[in-house]
């Protein structure tokens, strides 16, 4: 019987592993599961020793360093998919990052280095992916980003991510209509609160998740697994007249928040 979300023959390739319990984690067992074939980076020789566990486990066909902020490591790994594969499917990025002083204090205080340096690695290393992927989707593809609900709404404690996800969503919609006639397309998946290393880095991130629990509608927060099905439906043949979405994926927090 063929799985509910079928991606045999797709190549795949995810960015922002940073353990077994981070959203790309979840996402890369979802596209394993529909048997997709995947690549996988890792920031530097540190993060691969936490890397390098899951993307076994799940049988990822081949590993690479990719830190954006480091010149040439990213047009180093597409030239490196290109040789493997000469092509790609669908990729996810799932990566942002912002100095620890900038990010918990206000907005307006944000550092110019600070707020330039988590817009670049947050989204603007989404649009240097999608360019050097389109020429790898001769046949069309699927590029998806994860954001968070504190991009139209004030969050406590989100401060200066809240707008550089905002341009994160806000490039994806203008990254979906440039490449649409390609046939490929862009979303952007805002899942609710989910406690991993990434969001380990907002300052009082107990409370948040204590409070989106007592929001949801069922109350019970969601998993990587939740965001991974997503994510793998995305990337499939099923969705393929659907593209430039935001997408949350909070059992319903955004009813209320």
């Amino acid at each position: 019987m063929n799985p509910i979300i079928d991606l045999r023959g797709k190549r795949g390739l995810v960015i922002g592993i940073a353990n077994e319990h981070s959203i790309a984690s979840g996402c890369a067992e979802a596209f394993a599961r529909g048997g997709a074939r995947l690549a996988a980076t890792y920031v530097n020789g540190k993060a691969q020793d936490w890397v390098q566990p899951v993307t076994d486990r799940l049988g990822v066909e081949w590993t690479a360093p990719c830190d954006v902020r480091e010149p040439g490591q990213m047009e180093a790994l597409f030239a490196e998919v290109e040789k493997r594969w000469g092509g790609l499917d669908f990729l996810l990025h799932s990566i942002a990052f912002a100095p620890k002083d900038d990010l918990h204090g206000r907005v307006i205080d944000s550092s110019a280095d600070g707020f330039a340096m988590a817009m670049d690695v947050s989204c603007h290393s989404f649009l240097r992916m999608a360019k050097l992927a389109e020429p790898l989707m001769t046949d069309g593809g699927c590029l998806l980003c994860v954001t968070f609900y504190g991009s139209e709404r004030v969050v406590e404690h989100y401060n200066m991510m809240g707008p550089v996800k905002a341009a994160l969503e806000s490039a994806t919609r203008y990254m979906a209509a440039e490449l649409g006639p390609k046939g490929i397309r862009a979303h952007a998946i805002s899942p609710g609160p989910i406690s991993t290393r990434a969001a380990s880095g907002i300052d009082r991130f107990d409370e948040l998740l204590d409070r989106a629990a007592a929001q949801v509608p069922q109350g019970q927060l969601v998993d990587i697994a939740d965001v991974g099905a997503l994510a793998a439906f995305l990337v499939s043949d099923a969705a393929k007249r659907i593209t430039g979405t935001v997408i949350p994926v909070d059992n319903g927090q955004h009813l209320h928040a």
